[in-house]
Parts: structure tokens; C-alpha cells; sequence
């Protein structure tokens, strides 16, 4: 019998961007795997921003919350549609209420996940407004040149 060989990822020599939430993450691999089913292949540190792991991390850890009995298969719709879409259930919409529901339970438990694996880093701003940097703003603002 052979014995199996295992070669370690090479670590990068760029600095490492975790996650700032499960949303951001889910997002990214939903690309990702959209991108492999279109034909890309999925390079390790070949972005832009090098991240902690690879698209096929969080899938797995969607899928112990799923064996493990947290996530059920309308979570799974719910991930899967709204990724896809690439937006958040609108709670304004009343046909989405209970889709916001299942997408909080989802992320909620998938963050936890992410957190301890080290691939999300809670305390991150996702928004656009960072205290490190300001940007000012010049020209004509007004709306329609008014």
C-alpha cells in the first residue's frame, strides 16, 4: 500500500483579509462558485486581497451546520437564491419576511463557524465609513447639476 503524500499550503507572502461577516464570505463564495461552473479555475492568492481560505472552506462549513442538524434545506434555498441574486431578503417585502428570517438563521450560525476557524473577523466595519481614512468629496454635488 502507497503511502498518501499531503503537501501544505503554501502561505502567502501578502498580508491575509479575514472577513468582516458571514455575508460578506457567503457572497464571495457564491461568486466563486459561479465563476467555476462558467469555467474559471479558482487560484489560491491570486486576487486581489488574499483571504484566510478557500471558497470551498465555507461551503464545507455550510454543510456541518446542515449534517449537524442547525441548517435545514430551506435555509439552503434561502443562501443559495439570495446569493445568486446577490442581495439580502428586503424586509419591506412581505413576501420575503419569512426568507429574512431563515437568512439571519443561517448567517448567524454560519458566523459562529467562521469566527472560530478565523476566516471572519468580528469588529469589522463592512460599511464604507472607516474611521482610518476620510475621503473628501469635491465638485458638483447637487442632484441633476442643480
Amino acid at each position: 500500500m502507497t503511502e498518501q503524500r499531503l503537501f501544505p499550503k503554501p502561505l502567502s507572502a501578502r498580508d491575509i483579509t479575514p472577513f468582516s461577516s458571514a455575508r460578506q464570505a457567503w457572497f464571495w463564495f457564491v461568486r466563486c462558485q459561479t465563476a467555476r461552473i462558467e469555467g474559471a479555475r479558482v487560484v489560491a492568492d491570486a486576487g486581489e486581497v488574499v483571504r484566510p481560505c478557500d471558497p470551498d472552506d465555507v461551503y464545507n462549513a455550510v454543510m456541518r451546520l446542515k449534517k449537524g442538524g442547525v441548517l435545514n434545506d430551506r435555509h439552503l434555498q434561502v443562501l443559495e437564491y439570495f446569493g445568486l441574486v446577490e442581495r439580502e431578503p428586503d424586509p419591506r417585502d412581505p413576501r420575503e419576511k419569512g426568507k429574512g428570517d431563515l437568512w439571519q438563521q443561517a448567517l448567524e450560525a454560519l458566523e459562529n463557524v467562521l469566527v472560530t476557524r478565523g476566516i471572519v473577523k468580528r469588529g469589522r466595519d463592512e460599511s464604507f465609513h472607516h474611521e482610518d481614512g476620510v475621503v473628501e468629496l469635491g465638485g458638483d454635488l447637487s442632484p441633476c447639476g442643480m
